[in-house]
């Protein structure tokens, strides 16, 4: 058996190519409730009751992160360095467009609007100048600047100010890599039957969710937040995909099949609960399998820059009213615009963050000092008690 332990070079596969196309599909998908094309609705909505391209799209980003991530923190890193190098990919690519928001894209579209910045800097309410310090967390506490937008398709047809509503994703995301750093502390990778059994929790979770089965706010009011187990299932599995790679087999024809049951439920229903995993197995084998692919991104990694600017670009061509100059001309801008962005992005912030990897800041390396101690007792009581669990092996 081919498994997915032996066909994955983590060098030398199309993930690259694949998240670009995903966070294109998040772009295609926005464009009908932010520039009212598709009759003003998500794209994909048309054919499912369940979800649109672009949440497909996201369903795959959080797949192949949990694959990625768990991968990333059963190596050699340790926890700090770990939260570290997520912060690294994260944040500062983050940074850059809340601050490009507040004082690029906010300003030209109040001039468009307005024709002068009276009444934008001093804005009573929604300031620009705590757009950033509203948001910087990745808990949005602002989504709009100085009450605009109002003669945008967005809120006309929509109700709906926000400078950037695919940002919402980056919590649960960075929430999930804090559920993957327990994980690691607590033995739960190591023994990848108990990781195992967390996401396939998770899963069964979701499938409670989907299928109304049990009432699941009064386990906890967390799960009163829907989206937290429609995008924590999908990393789950990814994280299972990871935990038994070698159980797991690359195959064309198992490939095929989830295609076609991707495809079926999507349009007949059944997505949520059984669709979108044999979506994410198709993703995985195509980002194998596409060696024509491979090295997409060698130049530049767009994708990250892609999702976060594609909302801001895009609610910023409608102040312009390009989407009056219709669906081809409106998508040639924005695609255009979201690449140069991205490349920037990449090129003058998330690259030279990325080189800080191993460098350690002065209060990692004091704070790894002093809890030493506890983390080493911790892992050696965690260790002696996985042993304890593991059955014995007959010889």
């Amino acid at each position: 058996m081919n498994s997915l332990a032996n066909a994955f070079d983590p060098r030398r596969n199309a993930i690259g190519f694949v998240r670009w196309l995903m966070a294109f599909m998040v772009i295609f998908s926005h464009a009908g409730p932010i520039a009212g094309f598709y009759g003003g609705a998500d794209l994909g909505t048309q054919w499912s009751k369940e979800q649109s391209l672009g949440g497909v799209a996201v369903c795959g980003f959080f797949f192949l992160s949990g694959f990625l991530i768990t991968r990333s923190k059963m190596g050699r890193s340790s926890t700090l360095r770990y939260f570290w190098h997520r912060f690294l990919r994260i944040y500062p690519g983050f940074f850059l467009i809340l601050l490009m928001t507040a004082f690029v894209f906010a300003p030209l579209a109040w001039w468009q609007e307005r024709g002068t910045w009276d009444g934008f800097w001093n804005a009573g309410s929604e300031s620009p100048f705590t757009y950033f310090s509203n948001n910087f967390t990745l808990l949005l506490g602002q989504l709009n600047i100085a009450g605009m937008g109002t003669t945008t398709p967005l809120y006309t047809d929509h109700g709906i100010l926000d400078w950037n509503g695919s940002a919402w994703t980056l919590a649960f995301e960075f929430g999930a890599y804090i559920l993957v750093a327990l994980l690691g502390v607590f033995g739960a990778l190591a023994n990848r039957l108990v990781g195992g059994v967390v996401a396939g929790i998770i899963i069964a979770l979701s499938t409670m969710q989907w299928m109304g089965i049990g009432d699941l706010t009064g386990l906890s009011s967390v799960f009163g937040d829907f989206r937290l187990l429609l995008l924590l299932a999908p990393f789950a599995w990814g994280m299972i995909f990871q935990l038994f790679q070698d159980k797991i087999p690359i195959d064309d024809r198992l490939a095929i099949a989830c295609i076609l049951v991707a495809a079926a439920t999507y349009v007949r229903g059944g997505w949520l609960v059984l669709g979108q995993y044999a979506f994410c197995y198709a993703l995985i084998w195509f980002g194998i399998r596409a060696t024509k692919l491979v090295g997409w991104d060698r130049y530049a990694d767009l994708s990250y820059g892609i999702y976060i600017s594609g909302w801001p670009i895009m609610w910023l061509a409608t102040f312009f009213h390009i989407e009056e100059w219709g669906w081809f001309a409106y998508h040639a801008v924005v695609v255009i615009a979201c690449h140069a962005y991205a490349f920037l992005s990449w090129h003058l912030v998330e690259k030279p963050a990325m080189a800080l990897k191993r460098w350690t800041p002065t209060w990692m390396t004091k704070l790894g000092e002093r809890t030493a101690g506890p983390r080493a007792r911790l892992s050696t009581a965690v260790s002696s008690r996985l042993v304890l669990s593991r059955p014995e092996v007959t010889r």
